[in-house]
């Protein structure tokens, strides 16, 4: 399978292809005598795997470090479990850094709608 016919497939550029491919993410791809990269069919799950994996809130480097863990027969739920400890940490980090962030914009809103915008320049 070639590149763009990866990237179709798992639904990202080609030039995240080539990035996965590079970071580790995905094997090295084997080549034509022509140059061209020749990817496997399991290369578009194992992209979708990493996109998944990041949407959820792992890093590059944790997904890299995940997918490698199961390439080696190593992962189990038990060694695992950090990572997705790990990724909700950070989530609720953000979650709390959002409400403080959605609270403040709330007061700033509620002093516009007492004509005391602190947004608008000049104004009062």
């Amino acid at each position: 399978m070639k590149i763009g016919q990866v990237a179709k497939q798992a639904g990202v550029s080609v030039d995240t292809v080539r990035f996965y491919e590079r970071r580790g993410v995905l094997p090295t791809a084997g080549r034509r005598p022509s140059g061209y990269r020749v990817f496997d069919e399991s290369t578009v799950e194992r992209i979708r795997m990493a996109k998944a994996l990041q949407d959820m809130g792992f890093t590059l480097d944790e997904v890299i470090d995940a997918l490698h863990s199961h390439d080696t027969g190593d992962a189990t739920c038990d060694s695992e479990r950090w990572r997705l400890e790990a990724v909700i940490d950070r989530l609720d980090t953000k979650i709390a850094d959002l409400q403080r962030a959605r609270h403040h914009t709330q007061g700033i809103l509620e002093g516009c709608r007492a004509g005391h915008c602190q947004l608008a320049l000049g104004s009062t």
